[in-house]
């Protein structure tokens, strides 16, 4: 039973608020009037936050609520909302939650029956998808990929589920830190292959940009010149037939010709080839090492 029960009070309200990604326009009429009427509003930067509140004239009482300090806070915040405190919880940009603190807070409300009422807006995931080009009727945000290599290649294996195992075809979504989207693309080219896919950079800002293309072609152009800004990827499902089947290569096709083919058509070196052909083949990168020496007698 909650401290408001207690003493009689009724409990106040979380709100959680989107705000804009980039431009200060996108926000709705409903969540400046939240922000306005909140007696309280938990950024996770006050300082960024200050910024947009500025803007709008709102100059309620603002406190921290981040990744290193929402064990104590989140109690904190849940103590006076039990007590009829009305609390805006928004992030530096967007939706709070994706990607961003606030679990532990709305976890904690929901088990003393407080109030969570979601103030919708501003996505860079949902942003990124829509202008995107891919299919988006089924997706999967991943948020972000381990940084190590090691790890973000075994979770980059987990999300390419072949075909045969699932009857949908899923665009996947990600963040990824401009310093490691060459080596992620990298990556993701080879485990995932010559999937589309579309990199959205610096959404709804000045220089917001989208740079569309395969995966093995998006790595090439990354590293010739490395992006700046905040980064969504979006990389649709692997291709399929009518029938929502992966199509086969033809029958006819070799494996060094399927080579060849991916070095011409994408710009790689035959190492990096030989990689995508063996994906393609369903054989790991030895037997393609081995069946391309026998066929080059």
């Amino acid at each position: 039973m909650s401290n408001s029960a207690n003493t009689g009070r009724q409990p106040g309200e979380l709100y959680l608020v989107s705000t804009p990604i980039g431009n200060l326009e996108d926000i709705t009429l409903r969540a400046l009037r939240v922000l306005k009427e909140a007696d309280l509003i938990a950024c996770e930067d006050t300082r960024h936050t200050q910024k947009l509140l500025s803007h709008y004239e709102i100059r309620n009482r603002a406190v921290s609520y981040h990744e290193h300090n929402e064990t104590t806070r989140a109690a904190e915040l849940a103590a006076e909302i039990e007590q009829g405190a009305r609390v805006a919880l928004v992030s530096d940009a967007g939706t709070p939650m994706i990607s961003d603190p606030g679990h532990r807070l709305v976890a904690l409300c929901v088990s003393r029956g407080i109030p969570v009422i979601p103030v919708p807006g501003p996505s860079a995931v949902i942003a990124a998808l829509a202008a995107s080009g891919m299919p988006a009727e089924m997706f999967l945000f991943a948020g972000f990929l381990p940084a190590r290599a090691g790890e973000r290649r075994h979770a980059l294996k987990e999300l390419a589920a072949p075909a045969s195992q699932t009857a949908l075809a899923i665009t996947l979504v990600l963040y990824e830190a401009p310093h490691r989207l060459a080596a992620m693309l990298a990556d993701a080219a080879e485990i995932l292959g010559p999937r589309s896919a579309t990199i959205a950079r610096e959404l709804t800002k000045i220089h917001e940009e989208f740079l569309r293309g395969t995966l093995p072609e998006l790595a090439a152009r990354v590293r010739e010149r490395p992006p700046r800004g905040e980064i969504t990827l979006v990389i649709g499902p692997p291709e399929q037939n009518a029938a929502g089947e992966t199509p086969a290569l033809p029958a006819k096709t070799t494996l060094a010709k399927r080579v060849s083919e991916i070095m011409r058509e994408q710009s790689l070196d035959r190492k990096a080839a030989l990689k995508l052909a063996a994906r393609e083949f369903g054989i790991n990168r030895r037997e393609a090492y081995k069946r391309l020496l026998v066929e080059r007698g």
